[in-house]
């Protein structure tokens, strides 16, 4: 039974915090509509799905790594990084859409972004799967990254701007 128990409980632990960034963001979508965004960013509604993908990938890739290395014995440097990453991760929304604060969500992601590199470096080193389920990941907090620098530098003063 603990067979199918722990990937699907690995797999479905990342939404824990993802579902309460979508309430947060839906809260603040009137705020985030009038900042000045690139012409590259994405519609609204790609967001949710990517990251429904992104967690449950990122998720499997923690399970592989707890049971190739035999959980935290074998494993548990990767997965204290893989858990620093997971709520950085979470934090970032509330800082982003809660706080308004551009430059600290920017903060956060820098750190989450080195965070997933660590992690998906020690992850190869247990289960090469695992590392190469992270990589989308890393790939879309990249893209992120910019984004959130691009609306960072076109928005100096978001709090003038009300809801």
């Amino acid at each position: 039974m603990s067979d199918v128990i722990a990937p699907v409980a690995a797999v479905f632990f990342p939404y824990i915090g993802g579902f309460p960034s979508g309430s947060i963001t839906r809260t603040h979508m009137r705020w985030y509509e009038s900042l000045k965004k690139p012409p590259w960013c994405p519609p609204n509604n790609f967001f949710s799905p990517v990251w429904m993908v992104l967690y449950g990938s990122m998720g499997y890739a923690s399970y592989l790594t707890w049971r190739d290395g035999r959980g935290f014995d074998g494993a548990a440097l990767p997965l204290a990084l893989y858990s620093t990453q997971l709520a950085l991760n979470w934090a970032w929304t509330p800082i982003f859409f809660s706080a308004r604060s551009i430059k600290w969500a920017l903060i956060d992601m820098v750190c989450l972004w080195g965070a997933i590199a660590g992690t998906t470096y020690l992850f190869h080193g247990i289960n090469q799967t695992a590392s190469y389920l992270m990589l989308p990941y890393l790939g879309w907090v990249s893209f992120a990254s910019a984004l959130v620098f691009n609306i960072w530098r076109n928005n100096p003063d978001t709090t003038k701007i009300k809801e």
